[in-house]
């Protein structure tokens, strides 16, 4: 074989396209096929790359199968490497000692991957990001973490390392689409569960009010998997609301959420004081600020608190529930029950977000 740029020339058998799938078959059988090159269609025939020429005797076999063949000498493109993952990618590229560094886990938003890529590994971005979009064909973006989640608009700063510079996706789960770009919005995948775990406890007729409500994967999942509700749903991002209504609209759920812009604590003061059923808080770092309005938003009844909080050090949900109960008795109400206290994911070293669901009198 002969390599030129990125053709390589290698023996080949041209048959006509009539025959090339049973051909394929005997001279794989044959061990002659090359699974490294790729077959060509020229005219009304396929030419076939073949590991070397075949010897009289597999030349015999051949005859006896396919009866109108010729061996040629031909330029074939080679098959695109199938990589497992970003290591199998990496692994002659990159010192050694440095694959063990290589981001663990990736985020998928749609056609977009996020990843957190450490300090030692900083000149190696480019390389990283072609590696994801070699190992994940769907990915057209790669978006390296470049701070932490902060402001009030909750949204991180990114540098795209690789593929596309238009974010702007389009992102499924349980049924519904969430149009939105991870730069401008705040949105996880990994809280999937959770939006479903929430969703799943409304019931029919039910006010809800979703206070930080992002792009609306509570919101709009609610309002699916129920026919009969009202949802409240509040941000103040500019960008998230309009990204919620182009999503009310896509999911097909206009009327049953109502997006409205601006503080929660605001918005409730002056229209949405004693409407909900339930109330919830998706703001873990700053949630606990938020207790007397979730209180003010629930019927006088009572109603269900969906509360979220980003902590660590020991005793961590002991603490959190604490904080929590105080909060709401300082507000004028009181809790009847805890409903139900998780981990939802780690989000650096001892650190955790969690949620605990009240029921608050």
């Amino acid at each position: 074989m002969d390599v030129e740029g990125r053709l390589i020339r290698a023996y080949c058998i041209r048959v006509p396209k009539s025959l090339g799938e049973k051909t394929i078959d005997v001279v794989a059988r044959f061990g002659l096929l090359n699974r490294e090159l790729k077959v060509l269609r020229v005219g009304e025939h396929l030419l076939i790359p073949l590991k070397d020429r075949p010897s009289e005797e597999h030349f015999a076999s051949i005859s006896r199968e396919v009866k109108e063949f010729e061996i040629l000498i031909h330029d074939f493109p080679e098959r695109e490497k199938q990589y497992k993952s970003i290591v199998d990618f990496l692994e002659d590229k990159l010192p050694p000692h440095l694959l063990a560094s290589l981001p663990k886990s990736i985020d998928f938003i749609g056609d977009v991957a996020i990843l957190e890529v450490p300090e030692e590994l900083e000149r190696f971005k480019p390389l990283i990001g072609e590696a994801v979009l070699r190992v994940f064909k769907r990915v057209r973006s790669v978006l390296a973490k470049s701070s932490a989640v902060k402001g009030v608009y909750r949204v991180r700063e990114y540098e795209l390392i690789a593929g596309s510079e238009n974010t702007e996706t389009v992102h499924k789960e349980h049924g519904c689409k969430y149009f939105l770009d991870p730069r401008k919005v705040y949105f996880s995948p990994r809280l999937s569960y959770e939006h479903y775990r929430v969703a799943s406890q409304v019931s029919d007729g039910e006010t809800v009010v979703d206070m930080f409500a992002g792009v609306g994967p509570f919101s709009i999942l609610i309002a699916k998997m129920r026919g009969k509700v009202k949802v409240y749903s509040i941000d103040v991002n500019p960008d998230a609301i309009e990204y919620l209504k182009k999503n009310i609209y896509a999911n097909g759920v206009y009327g049953k959420v109502i997006p409205i812009l601006g503080d929660a604590r605001e918005v409730i003061e002056s229209r949405l004081r004693g409407v909900a059923d339930r109330v919830i808080m998706d703001l873990p770092e700053r949630a606990i600020e938020y207790v007397d309005a979730a209180c003010a938003a629930l019927k006088p009844s009572g109603g269900i608190i969906h509360y979220y909080e980003i902590a660590g050090g020991a005793d961590i949900m002991e603490n959190v529930k604490r904080r929590l109960v105080e909060a709401v008795m300082r507000y004028g109400r009181s809790v009847d029950a805890l409903l139900s206290e998780r981990i939802v994911k780690e989000v650096a070293p001892y650190k955790w977000h969690v949620s605990i669901d009240l029921k608050v009198k």
